[in-house]
């Protein structure tokens, strides 16, 4: 079955409200595995070789998180650069899809700046015009 832009975008929302949450408490829920396997499988569906980095970062933080433990020093890095990446990669996203991954590379860089000892606030909320997934 091939994936809708809708199924796309409520991915990207589950990664934005799963970063917004406590790190330490969603790596303990049941499914985080699965809801990272989604994630790399929609940057994979994309095709698109400016990804890469993404996928390769992802999948380490994937394997991080099914460790068992939480090592900021490993952690922060990766999601700093998922930040960037995905902020950049919003250039390639359309319609409604494109300011999800703009607000996920917001949310990712802001993160990675709370797990480094700065002040940044995450703000996971989706504005109003993106709540419907067309």
């Amino acid at each position: 079955m091939e994936k809708t832009e809708v199924q796309h975008q409520v991915h990207l929302d589950s990664a934005i409200k799963f970063l917004s949450g406590d790190l330490n408490e969603e790596a303990e829920r049941a499914g985080l595995d699965n809801q990272f396997q989604r994630w790399i499988e929609d940057l994979k569906d994309a095709n698109n070789p400016a990804f890469h980095q993404l996928v390769v970062d992802m999948q380490a933080l994937k394997a991080h998180f099914g460790s068992g433990t939480l090592d900021v020093n490993v952690i922060a890095p990766l999601i700093a650069r998922l930040g960037t990446n995905t902020t950049q990669a919003a250039n390639f996203a359309e319609g409604n899809t494109a300011p999800r991954v703009t607000k996920l590379g917001e949310v990712l860089s802001a993160v990675a700046q709370q797990l480094q000892g700065g002040s940044a606030e995450v703000d996971g909320s989706l504005p109003q015009d993106l709540s419907s997934h067309s």
